[in-house]
């Protein structure tokens, strides 16, 4: 058996006589002779040593041995296809893969829309994502991890980093209908919130950028996962802050309540955290690098 030769030109004619039906037929769809349809055929099963169609009735028929072969020869043939696109696309400039980091807390209804227009726009582009929050999503980009990130705006990055505004994320303080607070009548100060277990969100990373925010009870318990936070607050385990976006209808359906802090960490009401768009400045993006960075960087749907 001599495999060396396989013939991608081979494959294609022996999948279009299979699709349609005869070698005349083939020789037609192709725009070839009915004779190189039957050598390329005869070349390929004498490299195989197999035979692929029965040619005893009128029209050729699969054999065994070419039923189990054609979804192999298919898959090659997308492969041949995926590769040749994906050099064309390399030689006019565009980046052969890209890896996005999120923050967490980014509105992911509009991530998924960019995502979905940047498949359909670069399909030859392979893409890394990663969902992280706070350091460590700032620290996939500033370690090259990452091309792109959607973090939370922190101060004395500008130098290293080129940023460009792309959301604001409001918090709200909430809990379960059944917690304690939720039925406390106005301004929560920070006696009344003292007492009762707050879910604090976490910074993971070993650098502890993000010192604490707004916490105020004695007993807290600290949560890297966002997703889980959540979780804990619908089953009443503690009360805490949340991206509105998140918990908008968890409190349209009375699944949790807001609470009103007095203060919040020196201030009258909880912050918005401005998330931007970031990449290195010592790293230029490609075609599709820079059509994602604009697109994400974009405040008017924010």
């Amino acid at each position: 058996m001599i495999l060396d030769e396989l013939s991608i030109e081979h494959l294609r004619v022996f999948i279009a006589v299979v699709e349609h039906g005869s070698f005349s037929a083939a020789a037609r769809a192709l725009e070839r002779a009915q004779s190189a349809m039957t050598y390329a055929v005869q070349r390929l099963e004498s490299q195989t040593g197999l035979m692929l169609f029965d040619r005893s009735a009128y029209r050729p028929s699969l054999t065994e041995a070419g039923r189990a072969l054609l979804p192999r020869a298919r898959s090659i043939l997308e492969a041949a296809g995926a590769f040749r696109a994906q050099a064309e696309s390399l030689g006019s400039g565009l980046e052969g893969e890209l890896s996005l980091v999120v923050e967490a807390m980014f509105p992911m209804s509009r991530l998924v829309a960019a995502l979905r227009e940047f498949q359909r726009r670069f399909p030859t582009v392979q893409t890394h994502l990663y969902v992280e929050s706070l350091g460590a999503a700032r620290d996939a980009v500033l370690e090259s991890r990452a091309d792109i990130g959607l973090i939370i705006h922190t101060e004395g990055d500008a130098d290293r980093l080129h940023m460009a505004p792309a959301a604001e994320i409001e918090l709200v303080a909430v809990a379960s209908p059944d917690h304690p607070l939720a039925g406390h009548a106005g301004a929560l100060t920070a006696e009344d919130l003292r007492p009762h277990l707050q879910l604090v969100f976490s910074d993971r990373t070993t650098r502890g950028r993000w010192p604490d925010r707004g916490v105020m009870a004695t007993q807290t318990w600290r949560l890297g996962d966002l997703g889980a936070k959540h979780a804990m607050l619908l089953a009443g385990l503690g009360w805490g802050s949340m991206p509105l976006h998140i918990v908008a209808d968890d409190l349209a359906a009375g699944r949790l309540v807001r609470l009103v802090p007095a203060s919040w960490d020196g201030s009258g009401r909880l912050p918005r955290l401005p998330i931007v768009a970031v990449h290195r400045r010592d790293r230029v993006l490609g075609t599709a690098g820079r059509w994602l960075y604009e697109k994400v960087a974009r405040t008017d749907e924010a």
